[in-house]
Parts: C-alpha cells; structure tokens; sequence
C-alpha cells in the first residue's frame, strides 16, 4: 500500500476553474513535503538532486568545481570518495565544501595543478533513514598538446593525379576540430574535387594547376582551453603541362569493397567515403534491403559523409556507397552495427510505506548486449550489507512485505553493460503519521448555480487515510449517487442549486487517528442579459443607441463593458455610455461593425452583440473613393549623359486629388529587380528632369498618391544606359597597418556597382613613409578590399592613399591617411633600476623608460617580473614561482605588493608593446626586513608521567626573521574548566623540546607557545595535556625507571662510540702514510684544464664539486670532451629563464591566448610526460 501526499490547494472561486485542474491535483507518493510550517517533524531519506556530469573534463586554468546537492529531512551530511578510497577534504588546504551543500571547490588557480585532482569521485548524502550516493565522476583535465615536430618534403605532382594531405591532430581532451587554412588564416576552399575527411585528412579526388600552393596548413582547435595548434606548411606543385589521363574512380577511404562499422543508440551515425578518379566521381547512397529514415538522414561534405541522427538497433545494416564518373562506378559497403549502452525502461521510483505494509522496488533497462541489474542499499552492495527480513531480491525486483521504521533506506540500481551504466537512488520511507489537513480551515468558496463545485481537501497520513465528507453539523456521510469523491479528497457538486448552500467537513481516518476540517459553500445566481443590443441599419450623419439590460446576484457587483470588433470602443465624443444604453452620434461609414455589451462578475462572465450598418442618407449612388489607377504612357526625351526627361499620363484618381508622384528606377546592370526611390514631384506635374549617374541601365516607374494612399507601380519604362565616366568618388574607411614587422597591410572599404561609374573597376594604391623625403610609390590593383606591402623597416609612418579608376579614367585626388608599419619586440631593456624597501611585504621600483625609438612599436606598458631567490639546491626541489605585473604607459616605477618579509627577491624589468616584450633588464636583487613568525608548525605532548610533561614542537615554516626565543605559557584547568594561573615561561630559539617538572599528578594542562623574532611575536598554537595517574601498583609500577632511558646511560653509552670511532680514523691514517700521495695532489699534478671548474670569484680552479647541490660529483659524471653535457648531467632548459611572454607564437606556429597574472615555474623533478592511469574505464561500469 503506497501512501499519498496531497497538495494544499486554495480555490475561492470553484465555478471559474476548469474541472481537468482538479482532477489533476492528485500526486503520486513519492516524496514527503518538506514544509516546515505543516510537516516540519517528518523525515525523508536523501534524494541526490544535483550532480556533475559522469564524463567531467575541467579546464585547467580554473578552479575545480564539483557539484552535489541533495535534499532530505533532517539535511544531509556529504563526504567524498577518490579512486574508491575515501577522500579527506580536510587534510588538503586546496580543498573546501559548500556549506549546506556536498558541492566540491578545489582552489587551483592559487597553488596545485589539475592533474593532480584527476580521479573518480563520488558523493554520498547521508542522514538518519539512509544514504544516497553519486554517480562516478570522472574528473579530467583538458588537453591541448602541441603538434609533433616534422620535416614535411615538398609534393609534386602531374595534373589529375590524385593526393590525400595528412592531418594527424595530436590527441587532445576533449578532442580538436580540425579545419584546413593557408598562412592568412582563410579557409581553404572545398568541393566534390577537394574536401576534408572525417579524420581531418585533405583529399584531392584529382589536382589542377590552381591547387599550385606553399601553404596548405592543418588546424587543430581545442575549444576547451581556446587554443588553435597548426602542423608545418605543406607545399603543393601541380605540373601542367598536360591534361591526366582520365581514369574510373577508387576509393581512397576506405579501403578494400567492405568494412565495418560500430555505433551506439543515440548517436549520430557517420559513414564516409571518398573517391578519386578523372572527371571528379559523384558519390550516392543506399541502404541494402531497406531505405534510409526519413527526417533523420543528412548529407555533409558534399555527399561523402552520410549522417543518420538518434540511431537505433533498426538503423542496423549494410550500406553501401557508390562512386560514379563517365568511365565508370565502385562500390563499397559498410556493415552497421548499433550497439546500446544501458537505459531505463523503468527506473525505481521512491516509496513511502506505513508500518506493517508491502511494496515493491522495480528496476528495468534495456541495453546491448543485456545490462547486468545489481542493487546496493545506503551505498553498499546488498550482498554484505546488515540483513533486513522484510526484504527478497528477485533480480531486477526487490519486494518488501511487514515492512518496519528500520526498513527505512535508499537503494541504488545499478544497471551496467560494456559501454556504459545507469544508476538510480529510489527510497523506502516508511512512517507511521496520523492523519493531516493540509488544506486551510473555513474556506469559502463561490459557486454559480448549475456549475460544477469543487471543494478542497488535501491530506497526509501513514497508512493512507479514508476521506469522508458530511454537510451541516448533525449530516451523514455523502454518497457517490449525487457526489463524486475524488482520490485526493476533493469533493465534487456536478450540478450546484440553491440548496447546495451550506457547511461541509472533511474527515481523514486510519489507524493512528483521526483529523477534520470545515468549508463553506455559497451559490450565487448567475449573470444574464435580460435585454440584449439589436441590429441596426442607420443613415450616416445621424444617431444609433443600443441597449444592454443585465440581471445579477444581489451580492455580486457587475462591471458592464461595451467593445467594438472585439476591441475598446474609439476615443471619440461622438460615443457615450449610461446606465443601460450606448449611443453613437453624427453616425460615419467607419463606425459600422459589431457592437458587443460584456458584463463581468468575479464568478462569471456574459455577453451579446449586435451588428451596426451604415447606409447613405440619400438614394443617390455614393462617390467612389480610393487610391489613384496607376500613371501610364511613361516616356523618356532629351537623353542626356547624366540627365533625362520622363513624362507620363496620369491615372483616374478616385474622386481624391492626386497629391504627388513618386519616381523609382532600376539598375538592371547591378541590381536587377530592385527598385529604389529617384525623387518626388507635386501631383499638378506630368513631366520630370531626372539627374543620372554614368554606366547605369535605368528603368523608370511612376506611383500616384492622395489622401486614401498610393497606387501600385506603372509599367516599366523602356530601358536607357547611359555613358560610363571616370568615378566621382574615392574607397572609404582607409587604413594601414602591419601585421609582421617588415610589411604594411593597406585596407579600405571598396565602391560598389553603382559606384563605379564605368567597366574596369580598379584601385591605385600609394604610399610612402610620413617623416622621409621618397617619392610615393604606386600599384594598381584589382577590385578587392587589401594590398599588402613587403620590406617595410620597422614601425614606421606611412602616407596611404587609395584611388579608384575604371575604364574611362580617375577619380578625384583622395586625401592621404596615416598608417603603420608592423611592430617588432623592442630592442633596449629599461635601465638604472632602483628598488626602495617600503616595509616587510611592499616594494617600490623604479627605472629609466626606454628610447621611443627603441620601442618598435606602441608603447603599451612596462612589466616588472619578480620572485623569492632560493639557494640551488631547493630551486631544484620545488618550482621558482615568477609573478608578474604590468604597468600601463610611460611610467617609470611601480609598487610590488605581496612580498615575504625577511626574503631575499630578484626582479628584472621589461618594456612591452603590441608585438611583445623587450629584454629583460640585469636582474636586480633587494631584501625584505623581518616579520613577525607564523606559528610553530607543529606542538605534540609526549611521555606524560605523574610530575612532567614533555612538549616536541616543529619551528614555523615562516619564521619571517631571526628567531631570538620561544614562549610558553600554560595553565591548569580543573574539573570544572576553570583556569588556573598562567605560568610564562622563555625558550631559547634553537630547542625544538622541552620537558616541563613538578607538576600536579592527575591534572588537565593548557599550553600556548609561540615564536619571536626582533619585530616581535607571532601567532600562538595551544594544545592540551593531562598527567598520568596515580593508581596503587600502576603508579608503583610506573615508578621503577627502566635503565636504557637514563640520561646517565646514554651519556655512558655515547662516549663508548664516540672512542671507537677516534680509533678507527687512527688506524686508518696510519694505513695509508708511507710515500703515498692525496688523491687530490694526485690530480692536481695532472690536471685537465678543460674540466676543472673555475671559481666564481677569482677564475681559479676550485674542488671537484656540485654548485647546485654541494654532492661529489657521481663516477662518470664529467663533462665530455666534445663540452656537451648529458641531460641528467644538467636540468638547465631555457625554462628556467624563459621571459614568460604570453599571446606569442610557439616554436611550432601554434598561439595560445594571454592570460594575465599567468605564474611561471621551473619544471619540477621526475618525469614531466608520466600520468596518473585513466580513468575513462571508470566511465563504463559503475562498480
């Protein structure tokens, strides 16, 4: 038996609801209303109501937001797995939860790397009736990997011939998109001869002389982190010295007459193929024994790539493809077979049980190959969860019967198949609730007599409770002969009368008890129009009235409304409305039409209408009035070169004046078919002189206009070209500007047709530069919209002009713009850079701006690149961690905030413009004063005994200074947590322990110890600690000191040692004396003075010795013969000192966006290319 919760629902005027919404109130039992005002003591299970998706790829450059939400009653609590293991937010700083949310946020952006959170996660909500869990979460960062360094050898070929240009993107995640341009980034152009394969691969079905190119590029684009990588150019000659042989076609993807394909349900199936052959083969498709689905298949890349949208296992098949030419046709077939990852036919829904009651959790899914079902319970598998009698397992089905409160719990269904999983959280709730109305009491509804009544009864109760409905105090139960009870407790009138007035109760019952609740219910007369308006034909210039009577409930107050066609009466005083009547004066043509009176009540609505004719008040026929008939008879005279006379005769104008003519024309040259506006004469003129522009075929059409509108066009007149002439205006929207530092790129906005005045449209573009004395230099060009000039020095000011001649001549000398050429990264590094210390955490530098000259550009800004100095061997253990900051303009100095105190920092500075950065300045060192210490990293208790407790302790990771002592202070605390007085006690800086005597047996301790340094104190850390006890023979036994842990026996014990070893080194002396030589006099006597190392101070050799690292050097570790040095013999890359330019081109062509504030790091030890495994396998099997 499922129990059923029912909505409160209010409904003050039953008669004006729709039936079908009450028959809809009711609502499955499913969830229990977590309203806090009606059932706030009631408990639900946790339902997961958010969560990221199963395949969750992040991007690297942004924190890691994993999302999980659930609701339940009381709220539930969240933890977290990783890699099934359980995942300790609370050790990891990066790491932070939502409060009131399992929602995950992991803090990349200050420290940490992505991959290093890359894993399966999953979330479990938990409270009191269950837990409900995630599903897997496959966290992964995107890549974007760079192309692979290649030689790529120039391709000849003959005409004909065909050609596939490989692609091979790198693999990224998620995957490119690929496409093909040429060096300034235009798309290259494809056809049925020369199209883009599905593996990104170009295909030449065969090769013409226009295919002649050296810039054929492949473009990888990975939308995820917006970066574009391309491979190398690829260089293509057509040689044509004669037309290729004509062949039949082949196909050049795939191979072979037969291959296979897999997809799954719901995707979108791909088959391609593509042929070579001479002429160019037309590809066709057919399905065998079948056809392909209507609205789901499309065509792409000009046929090649047959694409079936949402397949199923009925797409399964052969296809075939088939390529034709004149010489002949090849097939090629595709076997399809449609797979199935696992999906619901019917998913376990939530129960809600009373004590005592059965039910059933189903859980159904279809796949292929078939699903395997599996059931866990609150997140575990069943098969070792605690044991519930009141449940059986019957494979897809679990049946519960006699069902307790501690059946409560949420069930997971795990449906799961080679290609994928579903899984479903549905709970088992079960309460025992004595009855509830949760609809409010001494409703009172409003029902029109003969109308449906509805009255409310929303309830809840475990087990479900019986609903009864009683009229008056003393009345019986009402029966279904002349009521309908609704399952929700809604109580049904079909036909409301008069004595249907009155009170009504509600009662809910089960076995817990017992709940009522009282309406009321009134029955109003309806609305009606007694007196309805009539039809009516009337006389313009005189009067019509219309009358509207209408009879209500005494209680209700009407509104009355009169309408016209259905709209609002026009704002005209020739309209007034009293009590019962409309009257419409000095009657128009415009006023006839439908007339409507609506009365309205809060409960009902009633209308009528009646139709108003206007006639004309004499028998006499009416004048006519419309739009003009069109002019006619349309002739040109006095041809002109840039003039004509167009005359025209006049149409009927409709007993309305013609108020003007309106002239359009055409071009049929440039824009046939479109008519534009010429000019406008007074309607007294047949006759116009129209002004002509040169190379234009006019067309002439003449509209009449009076006070009721315009008339549709003429005829056309006949057509006249008129002469060409040189144009009359110059391109606009000019400008110059490189793109590379040697070349201008001159832009402007072309003339179109119309504009050009004459055949041959083309542009002279000049140029020469600003500031120098050279003589302007000219091309000319075609009708296009850019001119590139090559061998330009380095931004430098131009004088740009571009005019537009044709056939017949020049247009007017244009004014000259100013451009530039290309920027170039600046040359010259800024100079004198001075540091001030301004306190422990902020500095002021400043430097000498640059020559402008040396800038090579526009000058954007200074960048000042700053980082902590750390001694070689920690710069080997962990990144060098450069920030940066840039300072827009011509400013000389900046502040660094941000900085550690009592560190020693290097900064270099850099000039920077639209290209770029310059050179760096010469590193420039500055210290940082002491601080204040943070607090000791760590305090431990250890060996409490009856009178003493020993403290350990760890020094600050930021000491921040020169600790000069420590201080501790503690006090006791007695049963009550009372303290007791505070003791303080100074530690000298260089313990890390310190055992405190003569303390009181049996006694709670409060320590709080902090670290000082000259500026002052730092952050305290306490603890807590408690003297043993002393218990009879255990505090006897505790007193007998075990010797090894005597101060006085491990003294004696160390001076043994300490003997021993004196000897040893003794003896070994006297081994080696005897005419024997030091190693070091040895190689000193021989040395090599190519692979002595020098000393920095005085260019003398030195020892042999690591700098870095202060090690030996290891056996065979010198720097060969030929000064090359092995990799694992020096970490040094050009990383380490890279200038960190953002937005540039990387070594192999590809950009990568700016990103400002971007850190730069040394590579850290161990192998960069290792990863964690993939946990794509995760995404396909839930367990």
């Amino acid at each position: 038996m499922q129990l059923k919760i029912m909505p409160k629902k209010k409904h003050f005027s039953a008669g004006r609801v729709p039936l079908i919404l009450f028959l809809c109130q009711m609502i499955s039992a499913l969830d229990v209303p977590l309203d806090s005002k009606l059932l706030g003591d009631l408990v639900q299970p946790p339902t997961i109501t958010q969560q990221s998706p199963k395949d969750y790829i992040i991007d690297p450059r942004e924190n890691i937001v994993i999302q999980c939400e659930a609701k339940g009653k009381p709220p539930p609590s969240f933890s977290w797995t990783r890699n099934g293991t359980h995942f300790d937010i609370d050790k990891d700083p990066l790491v932070t939860m939502k409060p009131g949310s399992g929602t995950l946020v992991i803090n990349i952006m200050s420290e940490g790397k992505a991959e290093t959170y890359e894993g399966v996660y999953q979330c479990t909500a938990r409270n009191e009736r269950g837990a409900a869990i995630s599903n897997n979460i496959v966290v992964r960062p995107s890549r974007s990997p760079l192309w692979t360094k290649e030689r790529l050898e120039s391709i000849i070929l003959h005409n004909g011939q065909s050609l596939v240009l490989p692609c091979r993107p790198p693999i990224g995640l998620p995957p490119a998109i690929i496409f093909w341009m040429d060096n300034s980034f235009q798309r290259l152009p494809q056809s049925e001869r020369v199209s883009q394969g599905l593996n990104g691969d170009l295909y030449f079905s065969n090769v013409l002389p226009e295919d002649t190119r050296e810039d054929y590029i492949c473009y990888a684009r990975f939308n995820h982190t917006q970066t574009i990588q391309q491979k190398q150019p690829i260089s293509l000659k057509v040689i044509s010295a004669k037309p290729g042989k004509e062949r039949p076609p082949t196909f050049l993807t795939p191979q072979g007459t037969e291959s296979r394909k897999e997809e799954l349900r719901g995707n979108v199936l791909s088959l391609e193929c593509i042929a070579e052959g001479l002429p160019t083969p037309i590809i066709y498709w057919i399905k065998e024994d079948g056809t392909l689905p209507v609205n789901r298949t499309f065509y792409q890349n000009f046929k090649k790539t047959l694409q079936i949208t949402q397949v199923s296992e009925a797409d399964s098949g052969n296809y075939q493809c088939i390529a034709k030419n004149t010489l002949g046709a090849v097939h090629h077939t595709i076997s399809v077979t449609v797979k199935a990852a696992p999906y619901w036919i019917s998913a376990p829904q939530n129960l809600v049980l009373s004590p005592g009651e059965n039910g059933t959790l189903i859980c159904r899914a279809n796949g292929n190959p078939k699903p395997r079902i599996g059931w866990l319970t609150n997140g575990v598998p069943v098969e070792i969860a605690p044991d519930d009698p009141s449940r059986k397992i019957d494979g897809d089905t679990i049946i519960f019967s006699n069902v307790q409160e501690r059946s409560s719990a949420v069930y997971q269904c795990n449906a799961s198949n080679e290609y994928g999983y579903l899984l479903a959280n549905a709970f088992v709730n079960v309460l025992a609730e004595p009855p509830r109305i949760l609809t409010s009491a001494n409703i009172l509804y409003q029902v029109i007599a003969n109308r449906p009544a509805l009255l409310d009864c929303a309830f809840f109760g475990s087990p479900l409770p019986t609903i009864e409905w009683f009229k008056g105090t003393k009345g019986s139960a009402l029966h279904e002969d002349i009521y309908v009870l609704h399952d929700n407790g809604t109580l049904e009138i079909p036909v409301a009368q008069k004595d249907s007035t009155g009170t009504y109760t509600c009662v809910a019952r089960n076995k817990l008890g017992m709940a009522k609740n009282e309406v009321h219910l009134e029955i109003k007369d309806p609305t009606r129009i007694i007196k309805q308006p009539e039809y009516a034909v009337v006389q313009r210039g005189s009067k019509v009235s219309f009358e509207c009577k209408v009879k209500h409930d005494d209680t209700l107050i009407p509104t009355i409304m009169w309408l016209k066609d259905n709209g609002e009466l026009p704002n005209d005083e020739r309209f007034s409305v009293d009590k019962d009547h409309l009257v419409v004066t000095d009657v128009s043509d415009d006023d006839g039409g439908m007339y409507t009176c609506a009365a309205n009540t809060t409960l009902d609505s009633v209308s009528a209408s009646a139709v108003l004719r206007v006639v004309a008040p004499t028998p006499t026929p009416a004048p006519i009035y419309d739009v003009p008939n069109p002019p006619f008879d349309l002739e040109l005279t006095n041809q002109l070169d840039k003039g004509v006379q167009l005359s025209w005769t006049p149409g009927d104008d409709n007993n309305s004046p013609i108020t003007k003519f309106i002239i359009e024309y055409e071009d049929a040259m440039h824009e046939a078919g479109i008519w534009h506006h010429q000019t406008e004469v007074s309607g007294t003129q047949t006759t116009a002189q129209l002004t002509l522009s040169p190379y234009v075929n006019y067309s002439f059409r003449v509209m009449a206009e009076n006070s009721i509108g315009r008339s549709v066009p003429s005829e056309a007149s006949e057509q006249y070209l008129t002469k060409a002439a040189e144009p009359d205006q110059n391109p606009t929207a000019v400008e110059g500007l490189g793109t590379e530092p040697d070349n201008l790129v001159i832009t402007w906005k072309p003339l179109n047709g119309f504009e050009s005045n004459g055949p041959g449209l083309q542009y002279k573009v000049s140029w020469r530069q600003k500031d120098g004395d050279d003589e302007w230099t000219s091309v000319v060009v075609a009708n296009v919209s850019k001119y590139i000039v090559s061998g330009t020095p380095t931004f430098v000011p131009y004088l740009i002009k571009v005019q537009a001649l044709n056939d017949v001549g020049f247009a007017p000398e244009p004014a000259a713009v100013m451009g530039h050429s290309g920027e170039d990264l600046p040359m010259v590094a800024p100079g004198n850079v001075r540091v001030n210390v301004v306190n422990s955490t902020l500095a002021e530098v400043h430097w000498d701006p640059v020559p402008l000259k040396s800038v090579r550009g526009h000058l954007q800004g200074y960048r000042i690149y700053y980082w902590k100095a750390q001694s070689s061997s920690k710069r080997n253990r962990r990144h060098i961690e450069k920030k940066i900051l840039t300072f827009q303009g011509n400013k000389t100095h900046g502040m660094l905030p941000g900085l550690q105190p009592y560190s020693h920092y290097v900064l270099n500075v850099r000039v920077v413009n639209g290209k770029g950065e310059g050179p760096a300045s010469t590193d420039r060192g500055f210290h940082t004063p002491e601080g204040v210490p943070s607090a000791p990293s760590s305090l431990k208790i250890v060996n409490p005994t009856l009178d003493s407790l020993t403290l350990e302790w760890d020094p600050p990771s930021h000491p921040n200074g020169v600790l000069t002592e420590y201080t501790l202070r503690y006090q006791p605390i007695n049963s009550t947590h009372e303290l007791g007085p505070l003791v303080d006690l100074k530690i000298p800086a260089n313990k890390t322990r310190w055992t405190l005597n003569h303390l009181n047996f049996s006694t709670r301790y409060k320590f709080y110890f902090y670290a000082q340094t000259s500026v002052g104190s730092g952050s305290q850390i306490t603890e807590e600690a408690i003297t043993t006890v002393d218990e009879g023979k255990l505090a006897m036994a505790s007193r007998q000191v075990d010797i090894a842990t005597q101060g006085w026996f491990i003294g004696l014990m160390c001076a043994v040692a300490l003997l021993i070893l004196i000897l040893l080194i003794v003896c070994f002396i006297r081994r080696n004396k005897g005419g024997k030589y030091p190693v070091k006099e040895k190689e000193d006597a021989h040395a090599d003075p190519e692979i002595q190392p020098m000393k920095e101070d005085d260019g003398t050799f030195g020892e042999y010795s690591d700098a870095e690292d202060h090690k030996p050097l290891k056996k065979g570790s010198r720097t060969p013969s030929d000064r090359t040095v092995k990799k694992e013999d020096s970490d040094d890359s050009l990383v380490d000192y890279g200038e960190g330019v953002n937005g540039q081109f990387n070594e192999d062509g590809s950009f990568i966006g700016q990103y400002s504030g971007k850190k730069e790091k040394e590579p850290a030890e161990g192998n960069e290319s290792s990863e964690a495994p993939s946990p794509v396998n995760a995404m396909n099997s839930f367990v």
